[in-house]
């Protein structure tokens, strides 16, 4: 397979486990916030502001993800070293 191919797969596959991982952790953390909430209704703003700031630091990490994925696809550093050597 050529570079570009191997960089769309790349970036592909990165996009799908770093969606898959924070889709798991976002849902472990609503889980635990609504077993504590239903435990403990006083402590329901507390638990929810926890659980926001730690949705906030989940999704982040997708965030980075779809960043390396845009640079692997569109600003790749590696580009003109492989078009030089396809055109020898």
């Amino acid at each position: 397979m050529e570079f570009f191919a191997w960089s769309m797969l790349a970036a592909g596959l990165g996009m799908g486990l770093g969606s898959f991982g924070t889709g798991i952790g976002q849902g472990m953390a609503i889980r635990s916030a609504c077993e504590g909430v239903a435990r403990n209704p006083g402590a329901s703003g507390k638990i929810l502001t926890t659980m926001m700031i730690g949705l906030a630091m989940i999704e982040s990490l997708a965030i980075y993800v779809f960043v390396v994925a845009m640079i692997i696809l569109f600003a790749n550093p590696f580009t003109d070293q492989v078009v030089q050597l396809l055109t020898k």
